[in-house]
């Protein structure tokens, strides 16, 4: 795939996510692009694969390139960045434990902060979720 294909797909990935439910993340468009399988982003969820780069089926340097067309996109397009902290699923209270641990998950071989903090920034359409709050309640029935 050339990067004018590539960057048609990740565009429209991030459209088609706002439009369905007005927000758009990085670990979706590269699942919908197919650069991501989706039980190997299941296996970093649960904390069986160290960083989730290591499971992405193009290099960093695409990889870098699809990030940076999802900031492109959101950034002409008026999306919201919204930093979003993303945990390990499937953790177990330990004993007389109130609450559950939380363990961070890690996106880059590096773990830099800045590649780490773009990783987990959802763009957000203000307008859009307004449209589907609006429509969601007028389906209710009374």
């Amino acid at each position: 795939m050339n990067e004018k294909e590539l960057i048609g797909k990740v565009h429209a990935s991030v459209w088609h996510q706002c439009q369905r439910r007005g927000y758009a993340t990085p670990v979706d468009v590269l699942m919908e692009i197919g650069v991501l399988p989706n039980h190997k982003y299941e296996d970093w969820r649960f904390g069986r694969v160290d960083y989730l780069e290591r499971v992405c089926t193009v290099n960093l340097r695409k990889l870098s390139f699809i990030m940076n067309q999802m900031r492109v996109y959101a950034k002409n397009t008026g999306l919201k960045p919204s930093f979003c902290y993303y945990k390990r699923w499937g953790v177990k209270k330990k004993n007389g434990q109130r609450h559950n641990p939380v363990i961070p998950l890690r996106f880059s071989k590096s773990g830099d902060p800045e590649i780490e903090r773009r990783y987990a920034t959802h763009f957000v359409d203000t307008k859009q979720v307004e449209r589907l709050k609006e429509r969601q309640n007028t389906e209710k029935p009374d």
